[in-house]
């Protein structure tokens, strides 16, 4: 005989369930089992992976185990459906008898969770017989509705619902579920005494009745995994007495011989497996489900497509088209068509035309799409193939038949305009976002394990950082390359549990979450063909299959991204238009602008898209930006892969050195030229084996898959393909072995070119903006900030560095958002804070009626005092949004808070909306009349410079006119090695370090050790830093708010945040003259054979690039072992990281340091 588990909890069952779905499969094939079910709680999320692990274990072992798709259901007795107290739900398995019952379960699987959740997603038996067909039912464990009935002695209850239950479904489809782990029932009752009473029903009504064991985990080793996923989802710990756990480890996925001795009293339940596996046919559907895309009359999707790209061809090159172009496009097109995706580029033209019909930023696209001239000509892209060298096959091939994949960049803050428009075209039921499932990685699954072993904190938080932050890293891993924690974990029984149990639930999944960008386009409603549920957070819907598995199913899903560089692109070019009536169109900006190169090379970078940063300031001072295939060279080099490998330095060798270069073949030259004879492209490696081996184009797209993936054995097949046929074109073998090793070596790091290409057009267009119009480029940036302090913070600095100061907001010149002006940027009037945008509003309106505000008294009386109070008018002077009328922030709130300047002006304003005309409006605006109010002079007398700054900061959150540091601002720049923001962003910790700074937000706590400690936050010019001293008692007089203090201590890389922990904190005291620190002399020290004229004039050229206020001193030694020291008529920048880099480039090696 032989067995199959119909009733199966995966990890899918949140937190209660943790089996692993392809180790379900395994386990079924090794055990002889010819099938195997899916029957999570509620929900059908691991459907698509059951049958994909089917495939899997099938191609692995040769072995088919049938994939069962079903769902253990909540049944509601209540047809009502309340939403009141806490209901009785029963449990009930719905299997999938054929594809007719698969989609019946989705459809009510969708409809329990979008219109019936409460607590739990909700059946009522209406559903139940609406959704019976093609569909068999159990009548589940212990907690379903039937056992439940017998149990509390309810017999004729239980034979009733029996008999209704199974009526609803085809004759014999209604089994009776057995189960017997050891444990009894609420009454008592053994579960051998229920089976017996179920048995007796089932023969009594002519049911059947089969053997489950309802697992919730794989084998019984894993019932202490399961009891701490348990513990996680319930927020309990594994000590707590009254908490929710299974009563036994019996529930796992047991062999056919311990099920038959389980229920040995029922042999037939365990048959009876086989009969309904044997029932259960489902074959997903996998064919495209492409929404109908709403053609004009008369015309077919493949006649409208070609239109549609016959014109864009005719707009972007002209009429004629040439040749070569109409050529590559007529092959394109045919492709599409063949594939049947005409409706999927009409789809994605038509919504980027709609959103820039509605002044929607659209990015210039990503990714392979970039490589089809059918794209370009259609408008979904903005970079021309051809001369750029992408390729079409590179996106779609015609020897792979695949759902194009076309992801859209919008305007962040505009992003969901698009998403409501595509369900205005196609149906809101027909347009969903997906679900996304979080897996425990290494350090999240030591941290709830250490939690749920009832740990301190300290406990886990040690182990996560003795794990590292190395992306992706593994437990196991961590043991295998740090000897401190394998030591711990040898030595010290709290980290060896707390290992051992976060080992057992590493991987699985934690929780749901929504696609950040994916969407998917139905041709029917989504739930005809995917189970959907409400998102827990946001309550909208959303799919309950991932998104890696619904383009597998045949639907389109699409991803929209939102890109704040869009954002600023929109602001910026407003501002331009608004400033100086100029209109800038981003897709017209040109890609190969002198003065945005000339922006790049000089380091100036923060706010460009992608390449702002140290690593891509360093790059560019090496090897200076001067064509547009140089920024997309550098976007594809400056990553992990290439950085770490040499790849990056072998590039820089070459294009400072020409005559090394070598082309393997001169024939190759056209292909390699670009990138210095290096394979930076995947591209590139699809090329030469087209033109050296004779590969097809699809060919080539194979290879360039199996290289990047490391598939040997596809590799192997096509390398007798890549020699043989290079010899045939007349290259010779080694050249081609040769080659074949280059790029196998590369191919791992080389990138996707049409990628890089879409990148670097952004690049070009936020650089040539910074390079043109600084002041409207860096306003959009910080407005695209707004609500951001730390970016604001450290984008301000930036600003204010490079000749482009922002200033405090001012009534008279400030707009809601930051706002370009003639000496910088004026802080926009939203962010200041009480002041919301009402009043703004109100303001700007009186100001561009009336004119500009020359008082606070000429403000009150002017602007309606319904918008503002005296917590309004106290942001705004505080802020120093008056300034400009001459008074200074003091006497202005003297005016508030010591006069009855606002009484008097409200008073006005009320008498006036009443009718009552006072002397004021009577000869107020009568320059004869003599009348004027009385306003005080300005008297100059202002706060000290702490105190004005201190309520600077609390009104806008950070310092705009002046900062408390300034003073210590060449000590801390010499003092400090890394800024506070290099530090936030650095990935490796630091032992030891010293840092200066300003101490913000000092919170004191007291420890379970009874003592004091205080987290704190350590400022500098540009960003800060978090900071924890673990001995409060010992530095309380120096750690107070605004002091400035230099901490002695070590730094942390955490997955949370960033900290300094302080041991040291001393109060910084400098004088004037330390304040002025004397400049730090740099040594540097060379060998005489690599001094010669080339490179001492080159020397000489990046010492005055560099110029600063430090003295520079060279030490050159002889071979004969003497040094000779000469001190250069010059003064650098001894901290300017720029400067270090092209020394680096000139000598290959450090060869300064500073005294």
């Amino acid at each position: 005989m032989a067995f199959v588990h119909l009733h199966n909890h995966t990890e899918y069952s949140l937190l209660d369930g943790a089996t692993k779905v392809y180790d379900m499969v395994k386990r079924a094939a090794d055990l002889g089992m010819p099938a195997v079910a899916i029957t999570d709680h509620g929900v059908m999320s691991g459907v698509p992976e059951l049958a994909d692990a089917c495939d899997k274990v099938k191609a692995e072992t040769g072995t088919w185990v049938k994939p069962i798709f079903g769902c253990e259901i909540y049944f509601t007795t209540d047809s009502s459906l309340k939403k009141e107290g806490k209901q009785k739900l029963h449990h009930m398995i719905l299997l999938a008898k054929n594809n007719t019952g698969y989609h019946n379960i989705v459809k009510l699987v969708s409809e329990s969770h979008v219109d019936n959740f409460y607590y739990r997603p909700r059946t009522t038996f209406e559903m139940l017989e609406k959704y019976s067909e093609g569909v068999i039912a159990t009548s589940a464990c212990i907690a379903g509705i039937i056992p439940r009935c017998v149990d509390a002695g309810k017999i004729d209850e239980a034979i009733e619902w029996a008999k209704k239950l199974s009526a609803l479904y085809e004759p014999g489809d209604f089994y009776i579920e057995l189960q017997d782990q050891g444990i009894t029932s609420d009454a008592g009752k053994t579960q051998r005494e229920l089976n017996q009473q179920l048995t007796e029903i089932a023969n009594h009504l002519g049911l059947k009745t089969i053997a489950t064991n309802d697992f919730h985990y794989l084998v019984q080793e894993d019932a202490q995994a399961q009891d701490v996923m348990l513990c996680i989802g319930t927020n309990q710990t594994i000590n707590q007495e009254k908490r929710f756990k299974f009563p036994n480890d019996q529930f796992y996925m047991k062999t056919e011989e311990e099920m038959r001795a389980a229920l040995k009293d029922f042999p037939e339940a365990c048959d009876n497996t086989i009969e309904v596996a044997e029932k259960c046919n489902v074959e997903l559907e996998r064919d495209p489900i492409l929404p109908k895309f709403p053609l004009p009359e008369g015309e077919t999707e493949e006649s409208w497509f070609r239109k549609r790209v016959q014109e864009g061809l005719f707009k972007r090159y002209g009429d004629p088209v040439p040749e070569h172009v109409q050529k590559q496009a007529d092959y394109e097109m045919q492709v599409i068509i063949d594939q049947g995706f005409p409706a999927y580029f009409l789809i994605v033209q038509e919504y980027i035309e709609w959103a820039r019909s509605q002044g929607i930023g659209v990015g210039p696209g990503r990714g392979s799409a970039a490589g089809a001239i059918v794209a370009y000509a259609m408008g979904i892209t903005d970079l021309d193939p051809l001369p750029n060298g992408l390729m079409f096959e590179r996106f779609l091939s015609p020897e792979r038949v695949e759902m194009p994949d076309i992801d859209v960049d919008f305007e962040q803050g505009r992003r969901e305009e698009v998403i409501n428009h595509i369900k205005d075209v196609y149906g809101e039921d027909h347009v969903s976002q997906v679900i996304t499932f979080g897996t425990l990685q290494a350090k999240n699954a030591v941290r709830d394990a250490a939690r749920v072993l009832d740990y301190p904190y300290s406990t886990g938080d040690r182990i996560c950082k003795m794990i590292g932050n190395e992306l992706g890293i593994t437990i196991d891993q961590a043991l295998e390359t740090n000897p401190d924690l394998a030591k711990a974990y040898e030595d010290e029984p709290d980290v060896h549990a707390v290992i051992d149990a976060a080992k057992s639930i590493e991987g699985h999944v934690r929780g749901e979450g929504v696609h950040a960008c994916a969407t998917i386009i139905c041709r029917d409603p989504m739930a005809d063909h995917v189970p959907m549920k409400r998102d827990t957070k946001g309550g909208g819907i959303i799919t309950q299959y991932d998104g890696h598995y619904t383009p597998d199913l045949g639907l389109l899903k699409m991803d929209f991204l939102g890109l704040r560089t869009l954002d600023v692109l929109s602001i910026a070019c407003r501002n331009i238009e608004e400033r100086y009536g100029t209109k800038i169109i981003p897709e017209e900006i040109p890609t190969d602008d002198e003065k945005a190169f000339e922006l790049m090379q000089s380091g100036n970078m923060d706010g460009l898209f992608q390449v702002e940063g140290a690593l891509y300031v360093s790059l560019f001072k090496r090897l200076p930006p001067k064509q547009f295939s140089d920024v997309v060279a550098s976007i594809a080099l400056n990553r992990p892969g290439p950085l770490e490998s040499g790849m990056v330095e072998d590039y820089i060798k070459a294009a400072k050195n020409p005559e090394a270069v070598h082309y393997y073949d001169d024939r190759l030259r056209g292909i390699l030229e670009e990138t210095h004879g290096t394979m930076v492209y995947q591209e590139q490696i699809m090329q030469i084996s087209m033109v050296m081996s004779g590969f097809s184009a699809g060919k080539s797209d194979k290879l360039r898959k199996a290289m990047g993936k490391k598939k040997l054995d596809v590799m192997r097949g096509l390398q007798a393909d890549w020699d043989s046929g290079a010899v045939e074109n007349g290259y010779s073998l080694e050249v081609a072995q040769q080659i074949w090793q280059d790029a196998e070596k590369f191919a791992k790091y080389a990138f996707n070119k049409s990628h890089s290409a879409a990148y670097a057009i952004l690049v070009m267009r936020t650089a040539y903006l910074k390079a043109h119009y600084p002041n409207e480029f860096m306003a959009a940036v910080l407005t695209s900030y707004m609500g951001s302090n730390d970016k604001l913070i450290r984008y301000i600095a930036s600003a204010n560095h490079n000749g482009t100061p922002v200033l405090p907001p001012d009534i008279n010149s400030s707009s809601l958002e930051f706002t370009p002006v003639d000496g910088g940027i004026r802080f926009g009037l939203a962010g200041v804070r009480g002041v919301g945008e009402k009043v703004v509003q109100a303001i700007i309106e009186e100001r561009e009626a009336n004119g500009p505000f020359t008082s606070l008294h000429d403000f009150v009386n002017r602007v309606d005092s319904s918008c503002y109070n005296r917590k309004t008018l106290e942001a705004l002077i505080k802020s120093g949004a008056f300034d400009s009328t001459g008074y200074t922030r003091k006497q202005l709130m003297y005016f508030v808070d010591e006069t009855s300047l606002l009484d008097d002006a409200a008073k006005r304003q009320k008498d006036k909306s009443a009718g009552q005309v006072s002397m004021f409006d009577m000869f107020a605006d009568d320059p004869d009349a003599g009348f004027v109010e009385d306003i005080p002079d300005p008297d100059g007398v202002e706060w000290d410079k702490r105190t004005k700054l201190t309520f600077e900061k609390e009104i806008l959150k950070m310092y705009v006119s002046d900062h408390p540091l300034s003073p210590y601002e060449n000590y801390l720049s010499r003092t400090n090695k890394y800024t506070m923001t290099e530090l936030n962003e650095r990935d490796t910790s630091i032992k030891n370090i010293k840092c200066a700074g300003m101490v913000s937000d000092v919170n004191v706590k007291r420890t379970k050790r009874n003592t004091l400690m205080a987290t704190f936050n350590l400022e500098d010019l540009a960003g800060s830093i978090e900071c924890i001293c673990f001995d409060y008692e010992k530095v309380s007089d120096v750690l107070e708010e605004d002091a400035v203090v230099t901490v002695r201590g070590k730094f942390e890389v955490s997955d949370r945040a960033n900290q300094l922990i302080g041991y040291e904190i001393e109060k910084l005291e400098l004088t004037e003259e330390q304040q002025n620190v004397k400049p730090v002399c740099m040594e540097l020290q060379v060998q005489s054979n690599e001094l010669n004229a080339l490179s001492s004039s080159r020397l000489l050229d990046i010492l005055k690039t560099h110029p600063g206020n430090d003295p520079i001193v060279l030490f050159v030694a002889q071979t004969d072992g003497s040094r000779m020291r000469a001190e250069l008529p010059l003064t650098i920048n001894a901290r300017d990281h720029m400067l270090k880099a092209d020394l680096h480039d000139l000598f290959g090696r450090e060869i300064w340091k500073a005294s």
